[in-house]
């Protein structure tokens, strides 16, 4: 792809023709300031929520010395979490921050290179955007965006920019799924036939905020602003702190742990987006008052978009009533299984020599291998996600440094949020659901 514009409509054709793997170009002529070695990449913290003190910023924070980073700002439109955010990077740093009280402040100053975004899940693609016109590089987290055009405005704004935008999808920079990718991609594995995957806990208090909910006030905030793009109507807690319980703000499910297992499809086949999808499922024990799921089946038929005779189903289930079967992501060929929640490859359900004879037919089974073995290093695979997160967000910091393709790139971020937006419809109207190639928009049958 050359560095010239094109429209939304030719490299939304270009996305859909080519999928996942369409290398997006990143003219370092027009970056917005050029770095030398010992600059610092200035960054503001927009949205100082429990994934970034938990987990994004002490990832960051392992790294901004090496890689020359420094914290400098945070915008939130909540006073309390503004001044959280000072406190915990004074302790984590011994540094002082600038507080915001919105993104329009932050972007104002100038003083910000890049801003790493965790808001609430229906924000994410206008807060990139937002960040992108203003000249900063994103680290943005998941899911990326809940409607299809949000997810299209989003990705004509970062295609016509030079900036750096990585999705917190991090499974893409973990080790054992890069693995899996190339021994997948080898061909050693054979044509995926299946993929089932779970995400099963018993947490009522999943997504719950109770002590905040009786503090948060709507004085103290912004709900305008918090609200963006979404209808308009009364100040309510809970959906400020609360939010993966409530449509329009989250999905819930689908959001939070489907988008991370969907993605590793896309990555490892290359193909951007399901051809169906049918989806069942309802609250059925959780009834505390929120309105998304507790319990969720999809079933979704992937392949060649221009090959119907070709394809696999995916079977994602989850539930939080019940923590059997915890996490799991197994891919099948022929041949036998993939299984990225013990990183190993088994003939495990593989044509045995027996089944193959009676059709005059060769047997297929898999020799059984560690994932890491299967993509061609001796070194044992990491598991943690932890780490995966630690691996992506220094992903990221490099790739601002260098102007390269980070991991998870906006294409990415596009695919998967196509995936939820198709999984998001067939929830609401109980039907199956497809998707418009040339108009880019999910179809309901």
């Amino acid at each position: 792809m050359t560095e010239q514009k094109i429209t939304r409509r030719g490299f939304i054709g270009t996305v859909s023709a080519g999928t996942a793997g369409i290398a997006l170009g990143l003219p370092a002529a027009s970056y917005r300031r050029v770095r030398g070695s010992n600059d610092r990449v200035r960054v503001g913290v927009v949205g100082f929520s429990d994934r970034a003190r938990s987990a994004l910023i002490p990832a960051f924070l392992q790294y901004e010395e090496e890689l020359g980073f420094e914290i400098v700002a945070v915008s939130d439109i909540w006073n309390r979490r503004r001044q959280e955010a000072v406190s915990f990077v004074r302790r984590r740093t011994g540094r002082g921050i600038r507080t915001m009280r919105n993104n329009e402040e932050l972007y104002d100053t100038g003083e910000v290179d890049a801003v790493i975004i965790s808001t609430a899940d229906f924000q994410h693609a206008r807060h990139c955007i937002q960040a992108v016109e203003a000249g900063c590089d994103v680290y943005v987290e998941k899911p990326f965006a809940n409607t299809m055009e949000d997810a299209r405005d989003a990705l004509s704004t970062v295609h016509e920019s030079s900036q750096i935008v990585q999705v917190g999808t991090q499974r893409r920079s973990a080790s054992n799924y890069i693995q899996a990718d190339r021994f997948i991609r080898s061909g050693r594995f054979g044509d995926i036939i299946a993929v089932e995957m779970t995400w099963n806990v018993n947490q009522p208090g999943r997504w719950r905020r109770p002590r905040l909910v009786v503090e948060l006030r709507e004085e103290d905030t912004d709900w305008r602003r918090y609200l963006i793009n979404r209808p308009y109507e009364p100040f309510d807690p809970r959906k400020y702190l609360e939010f993966r319980l409530f449509w329009p703000y989250s999905s819930g499910i689908p959001g939070q742990w489907m988008v991370h297992q969907i993605d590793t499809v896309h990555w490892f086949t290359g193909l951007p987006h399901p051809r169906s999808a049918v989806v069942n499922g309802g609250l059925y024990l959780w009834k505390d008052g929120r309105r998304n799921w507790d319990t969720l089946t999809a079933v979704f038929d992937y392949g060649p978009l221009d090959d119907e005779s070709r394809g696999f189903q995916v079977i994602y289930s989850s539930r939080q009533t019940n923590s059997a079967g915890g996490v799991k992501e197994l891919y099948f060929s022929n041949g036998g299984m993939l299984n990225l929640a013990t990183n190993r490859v088994t003939p495990e359900g593989g044509l045995t020599r027996s089944m193959a004879a009676a059709m005059g037919m060769k047997r297929n089974m898999l020799r059984e291998m560690s994932i890491a073995e299967a993509g061609g290093v001796e070194t044992a695979a990491d598991t943690g996600t932890d780490d995966a997160t630690v691996a992506h967000m220094r992903n990221w910091m490099e790739c601002v440094r260098d102007r390269k393709r980070p991991n998870a790139d906006i294409v990415a971020a596009y695919n998967h949020s196509t995936a939820l937006c198709m999984t998001i419809a067939a929830m609401h109207t109980g039907k199956r659901v497809t998707f418009d190639e040339a108009k880019q928009e999910v179809v309901i049958s």
